[in-house]
């Protein structure tokens, strides 16, 4: 009878490695109350070709809360399994990428956002379960990604939380189909929404966020490289580790 009580607790026992990442990386993550901003509504054009991308502009991109190469969070600590450090990570990422939406989801409508865009008016489609893809409003696409999501990271045979149980030989396939889904939401909030971002004061979040999630899926290959070049301009400039400025230790200490 001890044995199998043992067995008991251990299986009940969870995985300490799945909360380290959350603690070290919270820091840049929590977010102050929201100021309500009016967002103008698109024409639904295709914007000139000669349009800057705003969220390129020195002045924003140079806004970070950390200053420090963001690798340090990234790379596989020793003696940790890597499908444990893939869940961690992807299952964190999710929650944090779910919050930075929140901030601007009020604007986010289906009449302001008819489609799910991206950078270079790339519009995004979503595909069912049978394959078929689906032009849809952009909170619908974002529903569907947060939806699936996390029905998937909540399934216990696919990223088990006991010890002793195994990770499906499907996982790296659908971690890399999650990553491929939070990416699209990034983008669109990048390409649609940054002018409330900025307004909001959350453009620092939102670079750190990113860049950290583009550091992530480079240094694991989880999403092919022709699948996020759309914001190839934007991963070159945040993915190099920002230097000491006045306005990155400011963001840290007035949260």
């Amino acid at each position: 009878m001890e044995t199998a009580n043992t067995t008991a607790e251990a299986e009940e026992k969870p995985r300490p490695e799945r909360n380290n990442w959350a603690n070290r990386s919270k820091d840049y993550l929590q977010t102050s109350q929201i100021l309500r901003k009016s967002k103008t509504k698109p024409n639904g054009k295709k914007p000139p070709a000669e349009e800057k991308k705003h969220y390129l502009e020195p002045e924003y991109t140079k806004v970070r809360v950390v200053d420090f190469d963001l690798k340090e969070l990234v790379v596989l600590p020793p003696e940790i399994d890597l499908n444990e450090w893939l869940a961690s990570n992807t299952t964190t990422f999710f929650n944090l990428i779910n919050l930075q939406y929140s901030t601007i989801s009020e604007f986010c409508t289906g009449d302001t956002c008819q489609a799910m865009t991206a950078a270079c008016n790339t519009i995004l489609l979503w595909q069912d379960e049978k394959g078929k893809k689906i032009k849809c409003t952009a909170p619908q696409y974002v529903d569907f990604v947060m939806s699936s999501v996390q029905k998937i990271v909540t399934d216990e045979d696919i990223f088990p939380t006991k010890y002793g149980k195994e990770f499906p030989n499907t996982f790296e396939t659908l971690v890399k189909k999650i990553c491929r889904f939070l990416f699209h939401v990034l983008a669109h909030i990048y390409w649609a929404h940054f002018k409330e971002t900025v307004a909001l004061d959350l453009q620092g979040h939102l670079n750190t966020l990113y860049a950290h999630f583009i550091v992530f899926i480079r240094v694991f290959n989880l999403v092919d490289p022709k699948e996020i070049c759309i914001m190839d301009d934007l991963s070159e400039v945040l993915c190099n580790p920002p230097p000491p400025s006045p306005t990155a230790q400011n963001h840290v200490t007035e949260r």
